[in-house]
C-alpha cells in the first residue's frame, strides 16, 4: 500500500510488508526541519503508531543529508527573537515527542549528515545504521544556544555522560567511525547498500510477533529509568501479559508443528 504522498509534501511515505517507510524529502534544503515538515512528521508518526498495517517504522532521508538541522528561514524575521525561540521550542518538542511515542520498533537509515535537530531525530529511533561519510554534531552551543528537542537527555542515555558532554558542550563534529565506537550508531554500511540492508532489517523485525517486539521496546525504554528490581518486575509483568495473547499461542503451536508462525498482532 502506498499512502497519499500529497498529504505529506515534505516526506515520502510508503507502507509495505508491515514496514512504514518515512523519507525526509527536502534534499535541496538539506532536509532541514521547518514548520511544514514538523507537522508532517507529527501526523505520520501518529498514523503509523495506530495503523494495524505497520509493525516497524523505517526513517531515512533523500539526497546527501539525513537532516541538516532546523531551517532558520521557516520563521518570519519580523517577530521578536524571544517569540521565535519559543515557536522553535514548541515545534521541535512536538517532533521528538511524536517519534518517541511510536511504540513499535523504529529503524533509522542515516544516509548522510545528521546535524543538531537531525541528530536528535535519529536518536529517537531504536536502531541506527549510517553511511561511512556521515557527520554527526550538536552545534547549538556554538551559536549560543542548546538543544531543546531532547538532545541533552537522549545523548547521555545512548553514549554515556562524558561522551555526551563533550559533544554538547563543544559542538564538535564526529564521523561514522567515531559514532560507531561510542555507540551512537550500530552499523556502518556503504551508501549503495544502506537502504537495502535497513529494509531487510526492518522486514525481519516485522515478521516477528508484533506484540512481543512492542513489549520488548517498552521494557528497554522504561527500564532505563528504573532500578534493576523495578525493571525486572516490569519485564515479568509484560511477559505475563504476552502469555494471554493469540500470538503467543501461535508461537508455541508453530514451534511444536515445526512451521513458520503466522502472527496477527492479537
Amino acid at each position: 500500500m502506498i499512502y497519499n504522498n500529497k498529504d505529506y509534501k515534505s516526506l515520502h511515505i510508503q507502507v509495505n510488508d508491515g514496514v512504514g517507510f518515512i523519507a525526509f524529502n527536502q534534499p535541496d534544503n538539506e532536509n532541514k526541519i521547518n514548520l511544514s515538515m514538523a507537522n508532517d512528521i507529527r501526523a505520520i508518526c501518529e498514523e503509523f503508531n495506530f495503523s494495524s498495517e505497520v509493525n516497524v517504522v523505517l526513517i531515512t532521508g533523500t539526497g546527501k543529508y539525513f537532516c541538516g538541522g532546523d531551517d532558520e528561514n521557516s520563521v518570519s524575521p519580523e517577530i521578536s527573537d524571544q517569540l521565535r525561540n519559543e515557536i522553535y521550542r514548541m515545534q521541535n518538542f512536538r517532533v521528538a515527542k511524536s517519534l518517541l511515542n511510536i511504540d513499535k520498533p523504529v529503524v533509522c537509515a542515516i544516509n548522510g549528515d545528521a546535524i543538531g535537530h537531525g541528530l536528535e531525530i535519529a536518536m529517537c529511533s531504536d536502531i541506527r545504521l549510517a553511511v561511512p561519510n556521515a557527520k554527526f554534531s550538536m552545534p547549538q552551543i556554538i551559536h549560543g544556544s542548546m538543544p531543546w528537542d531532547g538532545g541533552t537527555q537522549l545523548l547521555p542515555r545512548l553514549i554515556g555522560r562524558s561522551n555526551a558532554s563533550e559533544l554538547l558542550m563543544t559542538g564538535k563534529t564526529i564521523n561514522s567511525k567515531k559514532a560507531l565506537s561510542i555507540g551512537l550508531i550500530e552499523s556502518v554500511i556503504p551508501k549503495p547498500k544502506l537502504l537495502t540492508e535497513a529494509k531487510t532489517l526492518a522486514n525481519s523485525i516485522s515478521k516477528l510477533g508484533p506484540i512481543a517486539t512492542r513489549y520488548a521496546k517498552e521494557a528497554v525504554l522504561k527500564g532505563i529509568d528504573m532500578t534493576i528490581e523495578q525493571g525486572m518486575r516490569l519485564e515479568m509483568d509484560l511477559n505475563l501479559l504476552l502469555q494471554t495473547t493469540e500470538d503467543r499461542a501461535e508461537g508455541l503451536s508453530s514451534f511444536m508443528d515445526k512451521r513458520t508462525p503466522k502472527f496477527t498482532g492479537k
